[in-house]
């Protein structure tokens, strides 16, 4: 993958932009230096299950920093699905506790207030430093929706996630939602008790 820079650089993606349910996690990671054995990683929508947990341990154990962001469902039906996957972006590098010498984010947009921030487009496919949030940012919102499935098994959120699978939308339409539904999202406020 591109993207062999100098310096402190931080790759940050999210995860969970178009589920019904759950937050929007956003994971920022930092390297200062690009590992010679980095084969492997990639978007994390490419790879199966496996190889995603294989690769979060070696980025949890190879890189700089790493920080994460989350946006509830209440952030997101209050400002917006972009604003909210911004915020979260914020946070995680905040929460990451270092200042990078740039800042790559997957997309279009930047982040407020961080001139050094460079926005590529599908850039989880394109540079290493951005499939490795990506990575961890998927990695972590699946074990949060993992909890959920605990509290709300009738929804299945271990297998769909969140996402608008036909057995998701079956399951709002026979017990309604949830608290952690995104009630301003079509396929959910469908079903909001007025």
């Amino acid at each position: 993958m591109g993207c062999h820079l100098k310096g402190l650089i931080a790759g940050i993606d999210e995860a969970g932009r178009g589920p019904l349910a759950g937050p929007v996690v956003s994971s920022c990671v930092v390297w200062d230096k690009v590992p010679e054995q980095a084969c492997g990683v990639n978007d994390s929508k490419l790879l199966d299950k496996n190889t995603r947990e294989e690769l979060f341990q070696w980025i949890k154990e190879n890189a700089y920093a790493i920080g994460i962001g989350i946006a509830d469902n209440k952030e997101i039906e209050k400002m917006n699905i972009l604003k909210a996957s911004l915020l979260s972006m914020e946070r995680a590098l905040k929460d990451a506790k270092v200042q990078p010498d740039l800042i790559l984010i997957d997309g279009n947009n930047s982040i407020r207030g961080f001139y050094q921030a460079k926005p590529i487009i599908k850039g989880d496919r394109k540079c290493f430093f951005i499939a490795c949030a990506s990575i961890i940012a998927k990695v972590i919102r699946d074990k949060i929706m993992d909890g959920y499935h605990d509290t709300y098994p009738q929804y299945n959120f271990k297998e769909n996630k969140g996402y608008p699978t036909r057995e998701h939308r079956q399951a709002i339409e026979r017990f309604g939602i949830t608290p952690i539904h995104r009630k301003t999202y079509r396929g959910v406020k469908e079903y909001i008790d007025h």
